[in-house]
């Protein structure tokens, strides 16, 4: 069976205030991931970071709920954003709700999306 990076498949970035155990587990499902500390952005503004994103083709992950603002990130000029809605941000729980999400990256589109992941659902805006 192909891998998802063999299947042209998306590119994220790791936000700062998530776990770097999280661009672990996305690269262990398969997929090019990389921390926004990888790329000596930490502590960049919003909309630098979006910017970046488009400009690599890259899809955001994080738990800042700005990103969810669909005025000021319209998903459909974003490669695509994943907010991390999550009742508890200790790593544990971080990790287990991203390990939930991973197997529908490969089901549903990304591209022009914003997904936002909470423990029992993943609810997805065009």
């Amino acid at each position: 069976m192909n891998s998802p990076e063999d299947r042209g498949a998306p590119k994220f970035k790791v936000d700062e205030n998530l776990p770097v155990q999280a661009a672990e587990a996305l690269r262990h499902a398969g997929y090019d991931a990389v921390t926004v500390a990888d790329q000596a952005m930490s502590g960049a503004p919003d909309n630098r970071l979006a910017d970046v994103c488009r400009d690599e083709g890259r899809i955001l992950v994080t738990l800042d709920l700005d990103f969810s603002n669909i005025q000021s990130y319209p998903p459909s000029s974003h490669p695509g954003i994943i907010v991390l809605r999550l009742s508890q941000q200790d790593t544990d729980h971080v990790l287990k709700a991203l390990g939930a999400a991973i197997p529908c990256l490969a089901k549903e589109p990304l591209a022009g999306r914003l997904w936002v992941v909470d423990e029992h659902k993943i609810r997805i805006r065009a």
